[in-house]
């Protein structure tokens, strides 16, 4: 049978099958542009990238239950190639994504949206053990090495982890409980870790619930913190805030942390270990923290300090509830130094002692500390402090024979709780000065009468780290 059609028919025809096309081409022009998504977001840091990927180009999958470990080194070892090409950036959108650990790497930055939340993995398989720090000479939970930390990073330059305060949760409960049990092999993970590196940015993120400490820069060099709120349950065990460790020219600034153990802890090593290792922590700016602690110290001076400590600046910082202001942890057997140390502008609400030295801390890595290995606690200054319900002024305990000098206290106000200790001070191997402290001092801390109020000094002179500047950054990136 031979088909056929009028030209009218043909023409007719034709036009119906093209406004059709026409409009199927509208249609899904409209319905493209709906479901086009623009990625576009700009932020502060040290460097900017020239490359940029979503962790969804590499398989991501953020529904809280998929892992994602393969997927983040996937996407980190392919960026990695833009080291030397202006660098890379990785984009976390919203959503959970689960991950065991995985490694940085240089000219990099990480980059957390506001509604992305990072979930440490629950399966010790996802975490790698790695030996112990040398300083430390065994790990802090048990004798062996350690499970790496969730982010972690090694003998880098340049990286950045940030983001719109985007959450990373170590959902740490189970490692708790592991420590209680006394069922840990191996020492509990951080959450962020860099170690051999130099130009670190760590800033405006959420950290959660970490297994141990959160933020361990170690063996660094120019580290910048901004803007980390770190938050656990205030019963947690050693969920310390930030610990730069044998760290040098580091800045943590307008950060708030509500923690199970110090909320900043300044840290070089442990006994013979770190005394051999012989790399102190100095050059360190701490501002505008504010910190909840019930049952530690808001900054912390040791305990592993063998490697030496030595100018601390720390301004601008609120004490709510916490268990001290500043405290200096060490021990014999401990060698090393914490010297020339400043502190100003401290407020302090509901606290159980304003200052706490300690000379007497114990706990060490084992048996083989040097008894001999004393050390040298002096020039530590406190001055234009305010507190308020303070149950005892100050607990300052040097060690026989080894006194801890050249301790300064000027223009301090402490307003002592109700049912505050009889003795407000208690003063035993320390020697110093005081100027406008109240309620008055031990003798060791003889008053040197109001016009000596600024005698405590704090220098003025900006650190380098002061001089780093963050400048502002993009990503944008368009997909369906």
């Amino acid at each position: 049978m031979e088909f056929w059609t009028t030209p009218r028919t043909t023409q007719v025809t034709e036009a119906l099958v093209v406004l059709t096309l026409l409009i199927l081409i509208s249609t899904n022009g409209v319905e493209s542009r709906k479901a086009l998504v623009n990625d576009y977001f700009e932020y502060s840091a040290i460097s900017c990238r020239t490359h940029s990927a979503s962790l969804t180009d590499f398989g991501g999958v953020g529904d809280g239950t998929t892992s994602n470990t393969k997927a983040f080194q996937a996407a980190i070892n392919q960026l990695s190639q833009y080291a030397s090409d202006g660098g890379s950036q990785l984009f976390v959108p919203q959503g959970k994504w689960l991950t065991g650990s995985f490694n940085l790497t240089s000219n990099f930055t990480l980059y957390l949206h506001k509604d992305a939340v990072l979930l440490a993995s629950q399966d010790e398989s996802e975490w790698p053990v790695i030996e112990p720090l040398p300083s430390y000479g065994r790990g802090r939970d048990a004798a062996g090495g350690r499970f790496v930390s969730l982010i972690f990073g090694t003998n880098l330059t340049d990286v950045v982890i940030t983001g719109d305060n985007g959450t990373i949760d170590g959902q740490g409960a189970l490692w708790w409980d592991k420590f209680h049990q006394g069922k840990l092999k191996y020492t509990r993970p951080y959450l962020i870790e860099v170690m051999y590196s130099d130009n670190v940015q760590i800033s405006n993120l959420t950290l959660l619930n970490s297994p141990s400490w959160n933020v361990h820069p170690v063996y660094s060099s120019n580290i910048l913190v901004q803007g980390i709120t770190i938050l656990a349950p205030v019963t947690s065990p050693n969920t310390d805030g930030i610990n730069p460790d044998s760290c040098t020219n580091t800045r943590i600034e307008d950060c708030y942390i509500v923690s199970g153990d110090d909320c900043v802890a300044v840290k070089s090593g442990w006994d013979e270990y770190g005394i051999a290792y012989g790399m102190p922590t100095k050059q360190l700016v701490i501002r505008r923290l504010t910190c909840i602690s019930p049952f530690s110290a808001v900054i912390a001076l040791g305990s592993e300090m063998s490697g030496g400590i030595q100018d601390v600046r720390a301004e601008d910082i609120v004490a709510i509830n916490s268990e001290s202001g500043v405290r200096i942890k060490t021990a014999v057997g401990r060698g090393g130094f914490v010297k020339d140390i400043y502190v100003r502008g401290m407020t302090m609400k509901t606290m159980k002692w304003a200052f706490w030295m300690t000379g007497n801390y114990g706990s060490h890595a084992d048996n083989n500390y040097d008894p001999n290995a004393l050390p040298v606690i002096q020039n530590i200054n406190y001055r234009d402090v305010v507190a308020e319900n303070v149950t005892m002024a100050a607990r300052l305990e040097g060690i026989s024979g080894d006194p801890f000098k050249g301790i300064c206290l000027s223009n301090v106000t402490i307003k002592l709780a109700k049912k505050a200790k009889k003795v407000p001070w208690t003063c035993t191997d320390v020697a110093g000065i005081s100027s406008a402290v109240v309620p008055q001092p031990c003798d060791l801390l003889p008053d040197q009468g109001v016009e000596k109020i600024t005698a405590c000094n704090f220098p003025e002179e900006s650190l380098p780290i002061d001089n780093v500047q963050v400048q502002m950054c993009t990503y944008q990136r368009k997909h369906l």
